[in-house]
């Protein structure tokens, strides 16, 4: 059925619900799984702060990335399942297409990947990554709450 799934992971609830899910999505299937967090960069945060103290937050913010593939990685050896760890920085791309083209470059057929459920006008405002997914996807995309 599934052969590689791409899970992205950001340190919520719902994101780790979404890792335990693609787990054992992947145990049943017999597929390996690529995890993938993506580094954002805000776009106004320069304009606050010197360069050197914002190359100093970016690679704070990396290091927290690897930190949290690094657990979501642990998870999956400890389940059994193969599973590749990803760190992108999204520069001048949104998240919601890094993982797109993640998912599109790393040959997966299937996205699992947490929701916020912030309800409708809350998506209305702000938007959603996962809603994001849905849209560009080419491949399915499980949503877990």
């Amino acid at each position: 059925m599934y052969r590689r799934i791409l899970v992205p992971v950001d340190g919520s609830a719902t994101a780790e619900r979404g890792l335990k899910e693609a787990v054992a999505l992947a145990k049943t299937c017999n597929a390996s799984l690529v995890l993938l967090h993506v580094t954002e960069n805000y776009p106004t945060a320069p304009d606050m702060a010197a360069a050197a103290a914002w190359q100093q937050v970016m690679a704070g913010l990396r290091e927290q990335g690897r930190d949290l593939l690094e657990r979501a990685h642990q998870a999956t050896l400890e389940a059994h399942v193969a599973s590749e760890a990803r760190l992108e920085d999204a520069a001048a791309s949104r998240v919601c297409d890094v993982i797109v083209d993640q998912a599109r470059e790393r040959h997966c057929d299937l996205i699992v990947m947490g929701a916020h459920g912030r309800g409708a006008l809350a998506e209305l405002l702000l938007g959603s990554i996962a809603t994001r997914v849905v849209h560009l996807a080419r491949m399915p995309v499980l949503l877990v709450k």
